[in-house]
């Protein structure tokens, strides 16, 4: 759940060349998400507890992707929030909290393996809370029927997609109240902090006022690859779920 604020050029691997091919682009892309994805599955099998803080949970995540992964560096800090810390947007700092036995919580990490960047968000439910292991199935549905828009559409720009991520998610939430919880609904990844402009919080985002289509090139004329991102809300119920991945590859 990234913001211009939070974005930082990677400092680990090569900073990639302008004469890459753009299939080579795409590929490194994908792989770096693959190996967020693995890194994932080990911290679900290996870490995640009650218990513990949510800081010990991103000490050990650091840990687990340096020893096993070779990741040295993040370009956003490690997000890990539970229970009414879900509520908070990225750069709130919020106080350490103990996981509950049933807790719901998200993972929200940006590992750079070599010199490609991965953002990769998941949520989690310890226990069986009905409501909360609903919110957490939700997501990944909600995500693949954004992208289905976003196929569909290859003019879509910035700003129609992040009303299509709204609209969605009211009405694959009604039944609980659930509502989409942030300004924008996706950003830039791969390339993108190196041709940032600072505190751009409109064209290098999926969000109101973006009116560049989705597909649009860069300056060095390659294809942009963006992140989605689900942001979806329980204001009634104290808490949130979070699930993010590459868009278009």
């Amino acid at each position: 759940m990234a913001t211009a604020e939070a974005i930082t050029a990677p400092t680990g691997g090569d900073v990639p060349t302008a004469d890459i091919t753009e299939a080579q682009r795409a590929a490194n892309l994908l792989e770096a998400q693959n190996k967020a994805a693995a890194l994932f599955v080990d911290f679900e099998k290996n870490l995640l507890r009650a218990g513990v803080s949510e800081k010990t949970l991103t000490d050990e995540i650091y840990q687990l992707g340096k020893d096993k992964y070779n990741v040295r560096t993040h370009w956003h800090r490690r997000l890990v929030r539970s229970g009414p810390h879900t509520l908070a947007m990225f750069n709130d700092n919020t106080p350490d909290r103990i996981i509950e036995p049933d807790d719901i919580l998200y993972v929200d990490l940006g590992p750079v393996f070599e010199a490609y960047e991965a953002d990769f968000g998941r949520t989690f439910v310890l226990g069986n809370d009905p409501v909360k292991i609903a919110l957490r199935d939700t997501l990944e549905p909600l995500w693949y029927a954004i992208k289905k828009e976003f196929d569909s559409r290859p003019d879509i720009t910035g700003e129609e997609l992040y009303d299509i991520a709204v609209n969605l998610t009211a009405e694959m939430g009604k039944q609980y109240g659930w509502k989409y919880g942030n300004v924008f609904c996706g950003h830039l990844v791969g390339d993108f902090p190196h041709e940032r402009i600072p505190r751009d919080m409109i064209t290098l985002y999926m969000t109101k006022g973006n009116h560049l289509p989705v597909r649009s090139l860069n300056a060095k004329g390659q294809q942009r690859y963006w992140i989605l991102e689900i942001y979806l809300r329980d204001e009634e119920r104290g808490y949130a779920g979070f699930y993010e991945q590459i868009l278009n590859i």
